[in-house]
């Protein structure tokens, strides 16, 4: 469920021999599932643990998870990272926003997943984003742009190269392509 890197792991463990014998390491979501989600760590003492806690060992302390953040942080990875700037303690929860679902949903929740998860997040980083409209009988996905993504120069080769190329790859004989329905010339713009 969460990885916790070996530099991480070091962390925590001189973290906690410093605190009350027992405690332990507690990785969680606040407002999971939704666009508000933010993940976190604290320390957890032996009297905060609940009874249907996930507990993960590791060497010179325990991790626990809560029943209702445990769905949200599958694939999590903690890390403890050292640089010229400092040390940094890192969460990435990917799915902390949105559920990840099964591979035999329907294929309209698993493109709007792949769409939540790995589109938008690199469309974020330019101000943009997107939304799955439908996905075709015939294997097209609608969406439609947003924010920096409107009115963008760059918005055919973000379409084709980079969003149609990654479903096609991911849904395999699934989609055919991607379709941009967003009216580029109409309403406020980021480059015009």
């Amino acid at each position: 469920m969460i990885k916790i890197s070996d530099t991480a792991q070091e962390h925590f463990a001189k973290l906690l021999s410093q605190q009350a014998e027992g405690t332990c390491i507690r990785v969680f979501v606040v407002n999971p599932g939704t666009a508000q989600a933010e993940c976190g760590v604290s320390y957890c003492p032996v009297e905060a643990v609940e009874p249907d806690d996930i507990r993960i060992e590791y060497k010179g302390f325990a991790a626990l998870v809560d029943k209702d953040s445990e769905k949200f942080l599958v694939d999590a990875e903690v890390d403890f990272v050292t640089d010229q700037m400092g040390s940094q303690l890192t969460l990435k929860a990917p799915n902390a926003k949105l559920r990840k679902v099964d591979n035999d949903a329907p294929l309209f929740e698993r493109v709007n997943y792949f769409i939540q998860a790995e589109v938008n997040p690199q469309l974020a980083g330019h101000g943009g984003d997107c939304q799955l409209m439908e996905v075709t009988e015939d294997g097209y996905a609608i969406l439609q742009f947003g924010g920096g993504c409107n009115g963008c120069s760059q918005i055919d080769l973000t379409v084709k190269d980079g969003v149609e190329k990654q479903l096609i790859e991911v849904m395999a004989g699934e989609i055919k392509g991607v379709r941009d329905v967003t009216e580029h010339q109409r309403g406020e713009h980021s480059y015009y």
